[in-house]
């Protein structure tokens, strides 16, 4: 697993985790990495720092200044966040068909042409959905649950 500092053409900065450096390039070619804050898709890698580790016997332990801690509370989202995911979900709800648990299936179908083109949305399994970006199917996560349940 690799960490990048990511940056979208908003100016929004964000770190994201991927499977390798390839698998980011291989998303990122594809359109498929997007924004966390507004969706862009028009990502590219920032500057990072790298975490670098003092030797272990460099200094004693008396001696090392812990930085001040920081909380953050990542159960609580900030209300600007949850207004673009609100917004968010709203667009994918109105402009795109729910194809529940059938969805790699459907995706499948229409990236080969048997299906009518269209946007979608639904659930799929894990390996689901890397056979999927390993054939080329143009699909994403969406930061949010679908609101609609299947029987």
């Amino acid at each position: 697993m690799i960490q990048y500092a990511l940056k979208c053409s908003e100016g929004h900065s964000f770190d994201s985790w991927f499977q390798s450096a390839a698998a980011y390039d291989k998303l990122a070619s594809v359109g498929m990495v997007t924004c966390a804050v507004c969706g862009c898709t028009q990502v590219e890698k920032a500057v990072m720092t790298p975490r670098v580790r003092p030797a272990r016997n460099a200094r004693k332990k008396s001696e090392i200044r812990s930085a001040p801690e920081q909380k953050i509370d990542v159960a609580t989202p900030s209300p600007e966040i949850e207004k673009v995911l609100a917004e968010m979900r709203r667009h994918v709800e109105e402009n795109s068909d729910y194809v529940g648990k059938d969805f790699a299936s459907e995706a499948r179908k229409i990236h080969l042409g048997e299906a009518p083109e269209r946007a979608i949305y639904g659930e799929a399994k894990l390996d689901e959905a890397k056979s999927l970006i390993e054939d080329g199917v143009p699909v994403a996560p969406l930061p949010f649950v679908p609101s609609r349940k299947t029987n």
